[in-house]
């Protein structure tokens, strides 16, 4: 939160250690707040995530480890609350580092519905719980066991990375521009990067097939915030591991490869987080993958491996990237780092819930009236996979909605949208025409 922000009374600033402000307290400047996410409306996707999805997931991962009879308590536990729907607080068995923060976070939710709780805050705690339960931060055995590992390690093995990092030979001798064309969307489409990868030095027509998707398209601004020069620091704050990962980290290369950044800052999850989001361990699963790979990839991953060792990546971890709360609630720490930087790009879908705020915004709301708290240039790439979307015209809006597809959450649909933070925003290209 910025200084000049008003703070509810009692309030503390998140540090990582203690307890920071209440989810959902918090407002953007201007009109009042659009209402908060909530899971309670039967039918809605949230409902869906909460009723369906948690439980099959405690599930595959009890499935997953041989754990023993204490993790398979806790997680019998953990799904009676899900199927009675009472929110129960954090042991102390499993919550040593972060009890004080989550007993402020919780504290209007704990014996209350999940459903009543904001969607952003039940699925944050859900998956705090998980961990907690299989003993990820406990002193046993399975202390610091990612639960998630074997479900990303097998996407990362699969034949269709193998198959994108031979596509990357396509590209390896394409003029610069379109080449970082290509790179940009195989980052923003993450699971069906191939699409972007296919855009070869043939031409325009093969980019045809990225295009219908997007429905709003801010990359020219962006990579004027990225001229070619060799000063320019930029963050990247990664959303999934595996798969998703491997394009972001092509896309680093190419701009440390072609002077739009001399140093990149990789953030990632201190802690294993909605299945694949992705954490150091999965940064270095992926760079192994790339320098094993024959061809461009393989020079691709060298290069990258040798900029880590040198310091022009680095990776970083923060413990806000596993709290419940927006970005305009960011520590001050987290907060000058990304004001150091000429642009901070925030990938993925959860990214961009926490970045505009939860809320069910109207649609052509501006993404630069919402972002108008950072501190510095920020660009949002990310597949729409839940209901908050902003910054839409409302031609490519009314297009959207009479087609009658469920655009907002199938993933088919995506974004890539640039605001100067405290400066004015450019805007959007329109849409409309490739939504037809």
């Amino acid at each position: 939160m910025d200084e000049n922000t008003p703070r509810a009374s009692g309030e503390a600033p998140f540090d990582g250690t203690g307890p920071g402000p209440i989810p959902g307290s918090g407002s953007i400047g201007g009109p009042d707040p659009a209402p908060v996410v909530r899971s309670n409306v039967p039918g809605s996707f949230p409902r869906g995530v909460l009723a369906d999805r948690h439980p099959a997931l405690i599930r595959q991962v009890r499935d997953a480890f041989p754990y023993g009879r204490r993790q398979h308590e806790a997680l019998d536990i953990l799904l009676r609350e899900i199927t009675d729907d009472v929110v129960g607080p954090l042991t102390p068995a499993d919550s040593d580092h972060d009890q004080e923060s989550w007993a402020a976070w919780g504290r209007e939710y704990f014996g209350g519905s999940w459903y009543d709780a904001p969607f952003l805050w039940a699925e944050n705690y859900f998956y705090r719980r998980l961990l907690g339960a299989v003993g990820y931060f406990g002193t046993g055995p399975w202390r610091g066991v990612d639960p998630f590992a074997p479900f990303k390690r097998a996407e990362l093995r699969g034949e269709a990375v193998g198959e994108e990092l031979r596509a990357l030979d396509a590209l390896a001798d394409a003029p610069a521009g379109q080449r970082g064309t290509a790179l940009l969307h195989a980052s923003l489409w993450g699971n069906r990067a191939d699409l972007g990868f296919r855009i070869s030095a043939a031409g325009p027509v093969a980019g045809e097939a990225v295009a219908p998707g997007l429905v709003a398209d801010d990359s020219a601004a962006l990579w004027r915030l990225l001229p070619v020069t060799t000063s320019a620091t930029v963050a990247v704050v990664a959303d999934n591991a595996g798969r998703e990962l491997i394009p972001d980290l092509v896309l680093i290369d190419h701009l440390l490869t072609h002077g739009h950044a001399e140093r990149v800052l990789l953030h990632v999850k201190p802690a294993p987080y909605f299945v694949s989001d992705a954490m150091t361990a999965d940064v270095v699963d992926c760079l192994r993958r790339l320098v094993e790979a024959p061809g461009e990839a393989g020079r691709i991953g060298r290069r990258l491996w040798t900029a880590m060792a040198g310091g022009a990546v680095e990776v970083r971890t923060h413990p806000f990237f596993c709290a419940p709360l927006p970005y305009q609630e960011m520590p001050d720490d987290l907060r000058q780092e990304f004001a150091g930087a000429a642009l901070t790009l925030v990938k993925g879908d959860l990214n961009y819930r926490r970045l505009v705020g939860d809320r069910r915004w109207n649609a052509t709301e501006p993404f630069a009236r919402l972002t108008a708290y950072f501190p510095g240039a920020v660009a949002a790439l990310r597949t729409l996979k839940s209901d908050v979307v902003v910054g839409l015209e409302q031609e490519t809006l009314d297009t959207l909605e009479a087609s009658g597809a469920a655009w907002r959450t199938s993933g088919t649909h995506a974004l890539i949208q640039c605001a100067h933070g405290h400066g004015p925003a450019s805007s959007g290209t329109s849409a409309a025409a490739r939504m037809r």
